[in-house]
């Protein structure tokens, strides 16, 4: 009865104390921006397969298979920590063991799962204090971080090695005393009771009764460190995949009253419903904290510090100061720091500081390429990009502080619907000499082309990727598809404005635009743009344009696994070929086979460079990179990935985008190396084998 008493006196403050700290986190959500959720179905299946079977935790194969060895060792080890309440509130023992066969496989799973876990705690120990893993440090971690982090799994290796002493004794004490022993402990029984066989029964059953004790208690420690620790994610990481994205990466949610305000300039005439409860944003993006969505504050208190985001961010990797890693923790901070004043004096609480400038500088915001490459890595599927874009859309709307190239950039796109300062009626100069038909043509004479090809402002103006475009023309004629242009009434998507934070000017180029592809009642598109292949695919739905969108190189499969289009060229015999991923076609779409199947289909060697497919570095162009200088670093991103593709020994480098195209011929050029590798779109290699 005393064991009862304890034991319900301990638990019950146990639960005060951690009540009280989760509250403490949970009452500032109310001042964040709401964000439905719905597809329930699809999120409990998503949290199956990313926090049950540990998907992500597997693109690091070993280390994956630790860690996710220690999640499953404790979804075991819970069901005993639970009997053990039990037995402490009512004063029994082994309370589940009528369970028979599963309480049998419980328990043995556990006692293997114990010393499995403690072993993989010495080897996470050992990994920040003997071999200094480089993606535990930086500018951002600071030594208590460290201490954190040794702290809990310390408590973690204590646990595995008491429950395994709980586990030894109380065989032991059963065999001694003739009783029979409620579960099967096969480390327990084969691995530790022998050393301990001297062991008297009364002994026995004390070391169990401390170890039990020992045990529980610590576990009530650790249950209230974890919500003041980063380890506060033991918690948080299951129901922050459960709400996580289920767009693709390539995806960025829409503004509605940004919409209304846009629909409003380009039709004054325009009614909307005033019972909508959405009103006047009190600014556009986020300034700080509290201008964000529930979903960003639950993502920073589920972020572990692990890294990964940080140690696959082209920015950080080429020496810029972004890290994504503490974009979150910034975040958490911030909410932390602010937070109590929001409690005591309400919404309009200021105390003179902000997540925009006072933790995340214009330099960091500005850095990031939107490749999502740290989406992408997070285990546990936190979106850092978002509160990047939020924070860009704040600049650029509010502050009018954009740099000046992308601001040159909105100009150019406003006034002549392109990035570069050409007139509109120039759109369509590219196919001088080339058949191409035009949409308006077409229509005057009641034809429907089955797709519209959409062009962009890339294969328009850029010099470089016009040669992709006409490349492109002559297969889809040779391929005789029933296609057209919208030549000068085509516009910029609006993607770089998008990304660079000019929600406004996106939204107006891409109303304009839907207006003029639905005039013509398009249906499928294909584009050479894996950007615009994203925006027209992905975003322009939530504005009402609903197209099939392929891209040129999913296109070019299509054909060839119909049979219609062949390739017995052996002009690219002799040459060794790599492959760049662009991050809105393969990250941002998933879509990596069809380069690789059209590639495959062109007589030559194919080399892959160390880092392809989901794992592949951006070109340094993305998010509105392309046109404006880069921040300060060691080196420029394009370098990088182009140094990675010289590696390769290839003497063709092969891209499927308009940006990486640049970006890659200038690093080629920037390594004195364009008399030995050339630079090809993948419609450039089909035209040229097939002597188009």
């Amino acid at each position: 009865m005393t064991k009862q008493i304890v034991f319900s006196i301990v638990l019950l403050i146990t639960l005060g104390v951690f009540a009280y700290s989760i509250q403490r986190y949970f009452r500032y959500f109310k001042f964040t921006k709401k964000k439905p959720l719905g597809q329930w179905g699809k999120r409990l299946w998503k949290t199956i397969e990313v926090a049950g079977f540990q998907t992500k935790i597997f693109r690091r194969p070993w280390i994956g298979l630790v860690h996710a060895s220690v999640f499953w060792g404790f979804m075991l080890i819970l069901f005993g920590s639970i009997e053990m309440v039990f037995d402490g509130l009512l004063g029994t023992e082994k309370i589940f063991g009528g369970l028979g066969w599963f309480y049998d496989f419980m328990m043995a799973s556990a006692d293997i799962f114990a010393l499995i876990i403690s072993i993989a705690m010495i080897i996470f120990i050992a990994r920040r204090v003997i071999f200094h893993v480089k993606r535990f440090s930086g500018i951002e971690m600071k030594p208590v971080s460290e201490y954190d982090a040794l702290l809990a799994l310390t408590i973690i290796f204590f646990l595995m090695i008491s429950l395994m002493g709980m586990n030894t004794f109380y065989y032991l004490w059963a065999t001694k005393t003739g009783e029979p022993v409620i579960g099967i402990y096969p480390i327990a029984q084969h691995l530790w009771a022998p050393l301990f066989a001297y062991v008297t029964p009364e002994k026995a059953w004390f070391w169990y009764q401390f170890c039990w004790w020992f045990h529980i208690t610590l576990i009530f420690i650790f249950a209230n460190i974890l919500p003041y620790s980063k380890h506060f994610h033991v918690f948080m990481s299951v129901p922050n995949v459960f709400i996580s994205r289920l767009e693709p990466y390539g995806y960025i949610e829409n503004m509605p009253n940004i919409t209304k305000e846009v629909k409003m300039m380009l039709d004054p005439e325009a009614t909307f419903d005033e019972t909508e409860e959405e009103g006047e944003p009190e600014r556009f993006g986020a300034l700080d904290v509290d201008d964000l969505k529930w979903t960003n504050y639950f993502n920073s208190l589920a972020c572990t510090e692990c890294g990964r985001c940080t140690s696959v961010c082209p920015a950080n990797i080429t020496g810029k100061l972004l890290s994504p890693r503490k974009v979150m923790m910034d975040t958490r901070a911030r909410m932390k720091e602010k937070g109590p004043g929001l409690l005591k004096e309400g919404k309009d609480y200021d105390d003179g500081k902000h997540l925009v400038f006072d933790y995340l500088t214009e330099e960091e915001l500005w850095a990031c390429t939107l490749c999502n490459a740290c989406a992408q890595e997070c285990p546990i599927e936190i979106n850092q990009p978002s509160i990047i874009l939020e924070a860009r859309r704040y600049l650029v709307m509010e502050e009018s502080k954009a740099p000046s190239g992308l601001n040159t950039v909105f100009t150019n796109i406003e006034n002549n619907g392109a990035p570069w300062q050409f007139s509109p009626e120039d759109r369509l100069l590219w196919a001088e000499g080339l058949d191409v038909p035009v949409m308006a043509d077409l229509f005057a004479n009641n034809k429907k082309p089955e797709y519209l090809l959409w062009v962009g402002s890339a294969g328009a103006f850029d010099d470089r990727y016009k040669k992709v475009m006409q490349a492109f023309i002559k297969i889809l004629n040779y391929l005789k598809v029933d296609y057209a242009v919208l030549g000068t009434e085509e516009s910029d998507s609006g993607d770089v404005a998008r990304r660079a934070g000019n929600e406004m000017l996106f939204q107006m180029q891409a109303l304009t635009n839907i207006e003029v592809m639905n005039g013509y009642e398009v249906k499928k598109i294909v584009t050479c743009d894996p950007h615009d292949f994203n925006t027209l695919k992905n975003e322009y739905p939530d504005l009402g344009g609903n197209y099939e969108v392929l891209h040129h190189t999913q296109f070019l499969k299509k054909f060839l696994d119909e049979g219609k289009l062949k390739i017995d060229s052996d002009k690219f015999a002799g040459n060794t070929i790599t492959y760049h991923d662009p991050c809105y076609l393969g990250r941002a779409n998933q879509e990596y086979d069809a380069p690789r199947e059209v590639l495959k289909a062109i007589p030559s060697v194919k080399v892959e460079m160390e880092k392809n497919r989901s794992f592949a570095m951006c070109c340094g162009a993305g998010g509105g990179q392309m046109f404006k200088e880069a921040e300060k670093g060691e080196k420029e991103i394009f370098i990088d990935r182009t140094e990675q593709a010289l590696e390769t020994g290839a003497d063709i480098i092969c891209t499927a985008c308009p940006f990486c195209m640049t970006m890659l011929t200038d690093g080629i050029k920037y390594k004195n190396k364009e008399e030995e590798v050339k630079n090809y779109d993948i419609a450039e290699l089909v035209a040229i084998s097939l002597d188009l």
